[in-house]
């Protein structure tokens, strides 16, 4: 009994073929993943609650305490954001730490293997970090300062209270944002250093020393140009100028103050 032969070549390729092809269809990864990998990241550490949750609670808190100091009165010549510049302050040193901390955790966990095996370019990494923490960082500090001079403008709207326009509130996004690019340049030198401590002990020195500094330079007469300049500049006054806060000196010479309060 004879039959018609066949290949066994034939049969086999289908079925190998079938069996070595991908299950399913894989996408070039882009920056949208890299977004929705670095949110994930954020905001599933403790360390982004109690950065920003102190953010909020110094801000919200001195300036409710301004608040409740203050009269109608004293905002003839001070905007209703003032009362949110003091706890900025303070609260920019929580942005910065969190800038740090998002990039020197993985450091000091080796996570950072993981995520680079994961994303080899790291361009794209980088900018998702700096896309996603500057958003969420701006938001809070925005919405801190909204919510003070919100109560400002609610206490002490009186009729001693002068005029209002909308580039107060302009200005306090300003400083906001001030605040917000002081956090990413925590973060720029976070993934230089690779070092919490080393990293916040920098930008803690960027912020506080050149006051000090220009405060000591101004004591001798040789470098006492050079100190008043240090004072005119850096992030404290800087910031206080965001916020409208009067400095420098008036067209008369006499040096500009604040309103008693």
């Amino acid at each position: 009994m004879t039959g018609a032969q066949t290949d066994p070549s034939t049969h086999s390729s289908a079925p190998a073929a079938a069996a070595y092809g991908p299950p399913v269809e894989s996408r070039r990864p882009h920056l949208g993943h890299a977004l929705a990998s670095e949110w994930t990241k954020l905001v599933s550490v403790r360390s982004t609650l109690w950065t920003l949750g102190s953010l909020v609670v110094v801000v919200v808190g001195i300036g409710m305490i301004f608040i409740a100091q203050t009269s109608s009165g004293d905002y003839a010549n001070i905007p209703f954001t003032t009362p949110a510049l003091f706890g900025m302050l303070v609260g920019q040193l929580a942005v910065m730490v969190l800038g740090v901390l998002t990039i020197t955790s993985e450091h000091g966990t080796g996570l950072v293997r993981t995520t680079f095996t994961a994303a080899p370019d790291r361009h794209r990494v980088l900018t998702a970090k700096y896309l996603v923490f500057g958003l969420v960082a701006f938001l809070t500090s925005a919405g801190s300062v909204f919510v003070v001079g919100t109560a400002a403008a609610i206490a002490h709207n009186g009729a001693g209270a002068g005029s209002h326009s909308t580039g107060e509130w302009a200005g306090a996004l300003e400083g906001s944002f001030y605040v917000t690019l002081l956090g990413l340049l925590a973060l720029a030198v976070g993934a230089l250093v690779r070092h919490s401590a080393g990293a916040i002990a920098v930008m803690i020195g960027v912020v506080t020393l050149p006051p000090v500094a220009g405060a000591m330079l101004s004591i001798w007469e040789a470098s006492a140009p050079l100190g008043r300049l240090v004072l005119q500049h850096n992030a404290p006054v800087a910031l206080m100028q965001l916020f409208g806060m009067p400095s420098g000196t008036s067209p008369s010479g006499s040096p500009r103050r604040c309103p008693p309060i």
